[in-house]
């Protein structure tokens, strides 16, 4: 009994000493460049976007797990609509002739979904790119007290990791692997095969 108290006391110590911790602000500049791993991030979620998107076949572009739902296709037209207007909260202009209301579902063929993705990923790196490090901390009030563009280049990060997992989903359901998945599935067979 004795030892279960003292571990939870150690247990109970640390987390108080970590809630301490965290609630101190940090107001030190970044040791890393923001922007160049921004970009980093945003090409290799682009990149599995894409290979993934070539990997479904085209007539399943339509397909969606219920009628409420959006379709695979729907969803990746949304990843694109979501580069223009999430970087739009920092004031980045998105094309005239894009639509919000109407994006979503404006195309539905693989290789105009596609060209869709290639569109706003280089309106997504001229925005990023065009930033510098201290552009990451340029206050947004409207979107908060302590918001920045920064928090914005973040969430589109982390939106497009969410879809991603969505399109992952979506993809197996209808028995598609991912392209990196085979690839990683093929070097650990490969791998395994040598150490026999």
């Amino acid at each position: 009994m004795n030892k279960l108290l003292v571990s939870m006391l150690l247990v109970l110590g640390f987390v108080g000493t970590g809630v301490a911790v965290a609630e101190q602000t940090d107001s030190t500049s970044p040791s890393y460049d923001m922007k160049a791993q921004a970009l980093l991030d945003m090409e290799r979620v682009q990149k599995k976007f894409v290979d993934l998107a070539n990997a479904v076949p085209a007539d399943k572009f339509g397909w969606r797990p219920s009628p409420d739902t959006r379709s695979f296709a729907e969803v990746l037209m949304h990843v694109a609509a979501e580069r223009y207007q999430i970087l739009g909260l920092m004031g980045a202009k998105a094309p005239a002739e894009f639509d919000g209301k109407t994006f979503e579902k404006s195309k539905a063929d693989k290789a105009e979904v596609i060209s869709e993705l290639d569109k706003t990923w280089e309106f997504t790196k001229q925005t990023i790119g065009g930033m510098s490090n201290a552009d990451f901390a340029k206050l947004l009030p409207k979107l908060g007290p302590q918001a920045n563009a920064g928090d914005v280049v973040y969430i589109l990060i982390a939106d497009a990791h969410e879809h991603l997992g969505q399109a992952v989903t979506y993809a197996r359901v209808n028995g598609v692997v991912p392209p990196w998945t085979q690839e990683a599935q093929k070097k650990a067979a490969e791998k395994k095969g040598q150490q026999k």
